[in-house]
């Protein structure tokens, strides 16, 4: 709720609050009225692992929606939910760490692994023509992580990076990095960071001084915070972005019918789907468990989100339950995708690029990525 993504974080919690009250409207949840508490992370780690803490052990909550920020899930995962055996789907958190994190299997979340947009990333600057980058993340889970994936692509299919860093949040200036990752004479900067944070004022320094022509960038930096910060006008033409999205199919069409006019958050800002299918999909395993108890509840992910099953997707919620309640399988399909978990709890990806155009957020159709 507070730190560097918080900006995103306010309207992926008020999409997992619109498909609570959805369900809550359907007759609840074993036919009680679902509450969501909310535990700030603050984006970081020890604090992310007290949230869990407070979340499991005091306010004794059935499962978890979350965690957001990577450094954040990975800890209280591995710390706190595992241990507990306490669910958590994450909407939004995309490292590859969390593909071989030690959770005791609690842990899925319903985006794809960075792994997959490095991989995208890669490509749809290779076939841009860009064939030359310099390269600068955040040092964190999500930053190391993403451009890891991005790096081994991008040589993989012929692309040159004339100058590699990592930064460190929060700093005030980052103008000597800059300068020297322009110093290799690299037109487009791939920077992998957040919008309202580290990202925002490399992106500014980097304007002011006229270092680079373009930035690549990934859903770390699709935030209303780096368009108020530098200006809409400013940024025309110049971004390349990469976000993990959903297909286009008759649930997401049916999740626009219910939200796209919806004063509870933004529609089709980022993750909001994911937020709502994370919602959705943890209330789904506590109807499928048939109680609170957490063990089952973990056990019962994969059964309601998985094929075989009768598809059932967003304004689904009482069908789902009749379903259930008469031994039926089902197969949750969402707002941002299908949501078939492997064994790790990831999912394959979709993504779409986004840039700015005449003052506003373009996103293009998606584009599925096999495992």
């Amino acid at each position: 709720m507070t730190g560097p993504a918080a900006d995103l974080v306010k309207q992926v919690f008020a999409a997992e609050q619109a498909a609570i009250d959805e369900i809550n409207s359907a007759g609840g949840v074993l036919g009680q009225q679902v509450t969501l508490i909310p535990a700030d992370t603050a984006c970081n780690a020890q604090v992310g692992v007290d949230a869990a803490n407070k979340l499991v052990n005091v306010e004794q909550v059935a499962a978890i929606i979350g965690g957001t920020c990577s450094g954040e899930t990975i800890p209280a995962a591995s710390n706190v939910a595992g241990p507990a055996g306490v669910l958590m789907v994450s909407p939004v958190s995309t490292s590859p760490e969390i593909t071989k994190l030690d959770d005791k299997g609690v842990l899925f979340r319903v985006v794809p692994s960075d792994n997959f947009q490095g991989i995208f990333m890669a490509r749809l600057l290779l076939s841009k023509g860009i064939t030359k980058v310099a390269l600068t993340y955040v040092n964190n889970d999500y930053g190391v992580g993403l451009a890891e994936a991005f790096r081994k692509a991008y040589l993989a299919g012929g692309g040159k990076i004339a100058g590699d860093s990592v930064h460190e949040d929060k700093k005030e200036s980052y103008r000597a990095e800059l300068a020297t990752l322009a110093s290799g004479g690299a037109q487009t900067l791939v920077l992998f960071a957040i919008g309202d944070s580290s990202g925002l004022t490399i992106m500014r320094q980097s304007l002011e001084s006229g270092l680079f022509e373009k930035f690549a960038v990934a859903d770390g930096m699709k935030v209303s915070a780096l368009l108020d910060g530098i200006g809409a006008e400013n940024l025309e033409g110049r971004i390349i972005g990469s976000v993990p999205t959903g297909a286009i199919g008759p649930q997401s069409d049916r999740f626009k019918e219910l939200y796209g006019h919806t004063d509870k958050f933004t529609f089709g800002y980022t993750f909001t789907a994911q937020g709502y299918d994370a919602a959705m999909i943890t209330a789904l395993a506590i109807e499928k468990a048939g109680s609170t108890d957490r063990r089952a509840i973990v056990n019962a992910v994969r059964d309601v989100t998985n094929a075989p099953g009768e598809i059932v997707g967003p304004g689904d919620w009482a069908k789902a339950v009749e379903l259930i309640k008469a031994g039926k399988d089902i197969n949750y399909s969402g707002a941002a995708g299908d949501h078939e978990f492997d064994e790790n709890g990831d999912v394959a990806g979709v993504f779409s690029e986004w840039t700015i155009k005449a003052g506003a957020v373009v996103v293009s159709a998606p584009v599925a990525l096999e495992k």
